[in-house]
């Protein structure tokens, strides 16, 4: 094998460690990129997502989705496909996975070792049935689950349907706790995640939900940040997640303290898994409230509805420095600074949070939150209430990465739904995209101007010819920037606003591929 091969696959190794599943194969060697020496940009060849158990209501319904965009240059060839996570864990299991009546009969009878093999061979067998293929890029594929069955999912994709690869997972649920509308995309797999805005106070019931691509078992540690700093945990050290399982952990279980909000920060000894908090409440509905972006001193958080009557921002730094937090709202009209929310002080390894108010009045808004230089790093997301005191419903917005080429939404339909975008440091050209409907329908383009510092509810086009069934909405970046969008899906049920909302980060489906001159430079060293 030559140089240049082995400084590409090296390249190519880096991403996969750094995105989890993403690989990207080398550019023909007589490419114009490798002859100019010109980094290549290539789409990325393989790619994974992980979908967490949707709920645990017997009211629960649930739709999932997958879609690729077409993007130009992929392969030919292709799969992508969502499975059943192989093994759950239920309440009666302990952690190492046996019940109790197991723990307490280890040597029990051949019978009941047979039922107990038939039992997992059923489990296996069905986690091998996909419960999703996508059959061509550009238009998505939906499939429904009801009650509290519906399983943890993980998938892999490759060829031409790598690059850009989303999946969603949207449930409603009609009455009981955490009643509304809960909407996430599926993730990749990582090794660290944050969370600000859980809780554990009695009127909330919050999962994290770790879900196992692998075939070896993830060791993940869980940390709770409040507003005293860290909380005492009983055992939220070295859990166990089984190979390709996925495993609900109640964060009321982890410790004695009852908070109102409470930081999560998930760190993985072992393995990567991927992480999302369910946050369940008694009265205001509940969510998927999806990690943040990485600590930094420039925070944004996009497309808070317009009509929210109640904001509470939640922010959380690492260490020992305090920040005063400088707060603005990107409006329509421009940056603007909340009239008595001008800073927010936040105390190093304590979780604060602050009551915003109807921060929006009625227009579009995006929160950008900024550290004096940005030299201190922080973690936030906002809870938004919709609705009237009795008939409200809850959804969460993390700070979010931006669009740095394309993103995609999942599960829009005609009406309710809401794309959101924002450029708060330079004016940016947007080009939207509607695909296919999953029940026919053509795609329709459009291109949109963003003003700096505003954020738009862009009316974002619909696929002609759409005959019910959801579609995508893929957004990309043509100019300027940096961008930040969310997607709002809403619907009314009993007189109560159901909605969730989903930022969308870039999905990571080009990459840049070292340059095959200067990394012979480096092993010539």
């Amino acid at each position: 094998m030559n140089r240049t091969t082995l400084s590409l696959i090296a390249g190519a190794t880096a991403l996969a460690a750094v995105t989890g599943f993403a690989a990207v194969s080398a550019p023909d060697p007589g490419s114009a990129e490798q002859r100019t020496g010109a980094a290549a940009t290539l789409p990325v060849e393989r790619t994974g997502l992980l979908c967490p158990q949707p709920s645990t209501s017997d009211l629960a319904e649930t739709t999932y989705t997958s879609f690729t965009p077409v993007t130009e240059g992929a392969d030919d060839k292709g799969t992508a496909v969502l499975r059943a996570a192989a093994r759950q864990s239920s309440p009666g299991e302990d952690e190492d996975g046996g019940s109790e009546d197991e723990k307490d009969g280890e040597n029990g009878s051949a019978d009941e070792k047979d039922e107990k093999g038939d039992k997992d061979a059923a489990e296996d067998d069905k986690a091998d049935k996909p419960v999703l293929q996508l059959q061509e890029p550009g238009k998505p594929v939906t499939a429904e689950a009801d009650g509290a069955d519906a399983p943890a999912l993980v998938g892999t994709a490759d060829g031409r349907f790598a690059s850009g690869w989303t999946a969603q997972q949207t449930t409603e649920v009609a009455a009981g706790t955490g009643r509304g509308l809960q909407g996430v995309a599926c993730s990749a797999a990582d090794t660290q995640f944050w969370f600000p805005g859980a809780s554990t106070d009695d009127s909330r019931t919050d999962y994290i939900h770790l879900t196992n691509p692998d075939d070896s078992a993830a060791v993940v540690d869980i940390e709770l940040y409040g507003k005293d700093g860290e909380l005492e945990t009983t055992v939220g050290e070295g859990i166990t997640v089984k190979p390709r399982s996925s495993e609900p952990v109640l964060l009321s279980t982890l410790t004695a303290e009852k908070q109102t909000d409470v930081t999560v920060h998930v760190v993985v000894r072992s393995g990567r898994v991927g992480a999302a908090v369910q946050a369940l409440d008694d009265e205001t509905g509940g969510d998927w409230l999806p990690a943040s972006a990485d600590p930094s001193g420039r925070l944004v958080l996009p497309g808070i509805p317009k009509d929210a009557t109640a904001v509470r921002l939640v922010a959380f730094t690492p260490g020992d420095a305090d920040v005063d937090l400088k707060v603005r709202l990107a409006s329509p009209s421009g940056l603007i600074t909340p009239a008595g929310n001008e800073t927010l002080h936040v105390k190093g390894g304590m979780t604060a949070a602050f009551d915003l108010g109807d921060l929006t009045r009625g227009e579009a808004g995006s929160l950008v939150l900024t550290a004096p230089d940005g030299s201190v790093p922080v973690v936030a997301a906002v809870r938004v209430l919709r609705g009237e005191e009795g008939k409200q419903e809850s959804a969460f917005i993390p700070a979010a990465r931006p669009v740095e080429t394309r993103a995609t939404a999942l599960d829009n339909t005609a009406t309710g739904t809401t794309l959101s975008v924002t450029a708060p440091e330079g004016d940016a050209e947007v080009k939207v995209t509607a695909s296919a409907g999953t029940k026919g329908g053509t795609p329709q383009t459009k291109t949109y101007s963003i003003k700096s510092g505003t954020t738009q509810d862009i009316e974002a086009p619909v696929p002609a010819g759409l005959k019910g069934g959801g579609y995508a909405l893929t957004v990309e970046t043509r100019a300027g920037g940096p961008v930040y969008a969310s997607r709002t899906l809403a619907s009314t049920e009993s007189g109560v606003p159901f909605f969730t909302v989903q930022p969308l980060p870039d999905d990571r489906g080009m990459v840049a591929v070292p340059d095959a001159s200067e990394n012979l430079s480096v092993l010539q060293r």
